[in-house]
């Protein structure tokens, strides 16, 4: 499994990719998050699903902007790009795939800004090759694991979200995620991009590095449960009380 995130707020985007690849017993470690950086072109590029397929679209799209970058003014087209390299892996590997018992469910976030975009975007792209952009009302999209991440990041995302609270919020997400999920661990990749800078940037974390965060959100998180007034418990507790008793005596 996967867990991908990428997040829009006003200020700019937040993507963060595990790199846990599972086939049957064995665990390798593989790069979900590519980033393209050239002048007035920043993005990034998340997959869920085949790697063999991601690996090939990827190629393919590489091949594609080589010397061509610049008739991609504006980041839909890059998506619209992308999307009919992964229906024409779709049309070469589709069937061999399935016949071989395999789904082909390639899901791909893409977010960045070119230079004719007014501002920075964020798409989630289809196997099939169609396409939504996140805006105001959804500042965030997940691939793969989603459901034991999406608590926090609904309670504290907003489009006035400042990044560095995105960011952590995202993380956590991810922690959630992996306590959760066998399929889902470190190491983590994250890119960050600001509205207009044209400037991506990439981080690599370990476990080691994030250790006393986790261990902080834990904390955190059980001091949180016991300091929650119990008086709402109250009624419930005494009913549960008495019908102990009762069956005590009879």
């Amino acid at each position: 499994m996967t867990y991908c995130l990428g997040i829009k707020v006003k200020e700019g985007l937040v993507a963060i990719a595990d790199t846990r690849i599972t086939s049957g017993t064995d665990v390798t470690i593989k790069k979900k998050l590519t980033t393209l950086q050239k002048q007035d072109c920043s993005l990034f590029i998340m997959t869920s699903g085949l790697r063999s397929v991601r690996d090939k679209a990827i190629v393919y799209f590489d091949e594609l902007l080589e010397g061509n970058v610049d008739e991609y003014n504006k980041l839909y087209k890059v998506v619209n790009a992308f999307g009919e390299q992964v229906k024409r892996v779709g049309e070469e590997d589709r069937e061999t795939l399935e016949k071989s018992g395999f789904k082909f469910n390639l899901n791909t976030i893409i977010g960045g800004q070119m230079k004719d975009d007014e501002e920075h975007k964020l798409f989630l792209l289809y196997p099939e090759g169609n396409w939504v952009e996140l805006g105001n009302g959804a500042p965030y999209v997940i691939i793969g694991n989603a459901a034991q991440g999406k608590a926090i990041l609904n309670r504290i995302l907003n489009e006035n979200t400042s990044m560095k609270l995105a960011l952590k919020a995202g993380f956590l997400s991810f922690d959630s995620t992996r306590i959760s999920a066998a399929d889902v661990d470190f190491p983590i990749d994250v890119a960050l991009y600001k509205n207009g800078s044209f400037d991506m940037i990439e981080q690599h974390y370990e476990q080691k590095d994030l250790a006393a965060v986790s261990a902080r959100w834990d904390k955190e998180l059980k001091t949180a449960l016991k300091n929650i007034p119990n008086q709402w418990m109250d009624t419930v507790l005494e009913k549960m009380s008495k019908t102990s008793k009762k069956r005590k005596k009879a």
